[in-house]
Parts: structure tokens; sequence; C-alpha cells
């Protein structure tokens, strides 16, 4: 009976320096590396591109595996933020990574949702999880994009001879949850009373007079840099990103600083800051873990750091600003303003209201 193929496997020569690859039915192949970690990267790279040589290949001959390497070898470099498709793909290939492209349909698609569940609570002795929380729908449906444009990017790079498609769930309805006045004072209030989580109330402040997502916040000092964006409170401008960063679909123009914040700013900057949101001289990676527990601490109905984004929106539209000046100043576009946000103006449906009521 014949030994069972071993498959592609790293093998060490004696009296060689390189670390070879070998792979039954091929030759041995150098990888050209002396240490093992580095032969690991180019024996999963040989693995990943190995049967891709020739012309496209049917779905029933590609696993998805496969497909989602080449994206992310090729494709993910070149975005803005390649960790995004990292973590997808992360995500993905505990189910997906066997399975060959004839395999994606509608209840392959649903059973990988069905699959998809988060940690909430641990075995206190043991660490170990004991109870799981289904993941969003909005969740599931990010990660089997990644997978749908890794398919297409594959078929239009002519690796696959067609594009499988991918059944995801519906979109989730936009979320409307924004803040009042009394549960922003609240929270600022209980911000600022934490002695370890003063960072935050300079981070509540920020979001609710400019509408800025969270990461750019974080990355945002007095003095142009390299890692975001920054305040120009000379000119009275707030640049959401640096030149060295690219532009993504999360647009990050530039805006005019509100004049209560610019207050705000003037004082950090002064009392010797150099970025936004800082702690002990650092500046701030995330601020997750204090927004829960300020959130906690005021008894504000759960939210999070986006809700901001959502209540300034919101209460600058209540106050009489346009759609067109609100998707400028806001970084969002016009549709999304009118669509999401447009029934909090004064103004919504007014001509129609009019036409309705005059006699």
């Amino acid at each position: 009976m014949p030994r069972p193929s071993k498959g592609a496997r790293l093998h060490k020569f004696k009296h060689r320096p390189y670390w070879y690859i070998r792979d039954t039915g091929r030759p041995d192949q150098s990888t050209g590396c002396t240490s093992r970690a580095d032969a690991e990267k180019a024996l999963a790279a040989y693995i990943a591109t190995k049967g891709r040589e020739g012309s496209a290949n049917e779905p029933a001959n590609v696993t998805c595996g496969e497909v989602l390497a080449i994206y992310a070898e090729e494709y993910a470099p070149t975005v803005a933020a390649p960790e995004r498709i990292g973590y997808a793909i992360d995500a993905l290939i505990p189910f997906w990574d066997g399975l060959k492209l004839s395999h994606v349909k509608g209840e392959t698609c649903r059973r990988y949702a069905k699959t998809r569940k988060k940690v909430v609570k641990r075995d206190p002795d043991t660490k170990e999880p004991i109870e799981y929380a289904p993941i969003s729908p909005g969740t599931v449906r990010r990660e089997l994009g990644v997978l749908q444009r890794a398919i297409n990017y594959a078929h239009a790079e002519g690796y696959i001879t067609s594009a499988p498609a991918v059944t995801m769930p519906g979109k989730p309805e936009a979320t409307e949850r924004w803040l009042s006045r009394d549960e922003a004072a609240k929270l600022l209030w209980a911000a600022y009373r934490g002695h370890k989580a003063s960072h935050l109330a300079r981070f509540i402040l920020i979001a609710i007079y400019t509408g800025t997502r969270k990461d750019a916040i974080l990355r945002m000092g007095f003095e142009p840099n390299t890692v975001g964006g920054w305040f120009d409170l000379d000119r009275g401008i707030m640049f959401r990103r640096s030149d060295s960063e690219r532009q993504t679909n999360k647009r990050r123009t530039p805006a005019r600083i509100p004049r209560q914040l610019a207050a705000h700013l003037r004082r950090w900057r002064d009392s010797g800051s150099k970025w936004a949101v800082e702690y002990q001289g650092a500046r701030v990676g995330d601020i997750k873990r204090a927004f829960a527990k300020a959130v906690q601490s005021a008894d504000v109905t759960p939210c999070s750091p986006h809700t901001l984004k959502h209540t300034a929106i919101t209460w600058a539209l209540q106050n009489g600003a346009s759609v067109w000046d609100a998707a400028g100043f806001f970084a969002t576009s016009a549709e999304t303003i009118e669509k999401v946000y447009g029934h909090h103006s004064p103004h919504h449906q007014e001509s129609v209201l009019r036409a309705v009521e005059r006699r």
C-alpha cells in the first residue's frame, strides 16, 4: 500500500545553509532563508501560490483559502488599512479554508453566519470560554464582503474562470442612537470625575463638537505629524489626516474648529500637550474600556464612541444646519445625512408640508 503524501514541508540539509521546501512529485526548492521563521513564511507563500502558474482554474479546483491568500498577498498591501482585511480573513479562514469555490452558495454562507460567535463569559478559574453570543449580522456581512471581493479579484486577475456569488445577510438598518444634552453632560462629567480617564473627556468634547471618527481623533495632535491629523489653531482649521495618509472610504476632510472647542484645545496645548488625547504625555491608542466604564458610571443607555458622531450630526441639524453644509463639515455624504439624520432638521420636508397645508 503506497504511503500517503506528506505535502509541502521544510527540510534542512546538514551541509547546506538554507532551508528547502520538499513537496511530493516536485524537486526540492531552496527558500534562500537561513532562519526557520523566514523559511516558514516562504513555505506559506509556496502553499498559497501552489498550482497557480497555469491558466485559470475552474472554481471546483480552487479552495477559498487559496483565493483569500491571493487577495491578502497581492491586494491588501495596496489599501490604506490592510489590517481590516486581515481581521476579516482571520475570521473567514477557520470555516472557508478547505472549501472549494464551487461550495460558495446561499446554504454555505448561512451556515457560516451561524458559526460566527464571540466569547461573552469565561470561567474565572480556568479562563476557558463557557458562554458565546452570535456575532452581529453587520459584522458577518463585512466578512463575507471580503470573501466576495477576494473571489472577484481572483477572477479579474485570471486565476479562476468564474466568480461565484456570495450570499450575505441583509443590510442592517442605520443606527439612530444619539445622546440628549442631559446624557452628554452626564457622560462628560463621569469622564472628568475619573482621574485615570480624564483623557476620555477630551475625546468626548472633540467628538461631540466635530463628529470625527474615533480612530481619527486618537491620531490628532497640535502640530503636523506622520501619524494622523492635527489642529491648526492659528487658522482655526482641523485636518483629520496627515498628508502621508491615504484617503479612504471613511472620508476625513478638513473642517473649521468651533470656537468652544478651540478654547479647550488652546488650553490643552498651552499646558504642554502634544496630542489632542493623551495620557501621561503619551498618545492614547484606544478609549474603548474607559468609554464603557464612563457610560456605566453615568447610568446612560448603552452606547459606543461612534454614537458621539451621530450625536454631533443630529444636534447640528436640529439647530438648523443644512444637509449640504453638514455633509462637508462632518465628512459624511449628503445622501447618508439625508437618509439617516434628515428628519431631525426643522426644514425636513418643509416644502411638501407647505404644499399640503396650503388651501
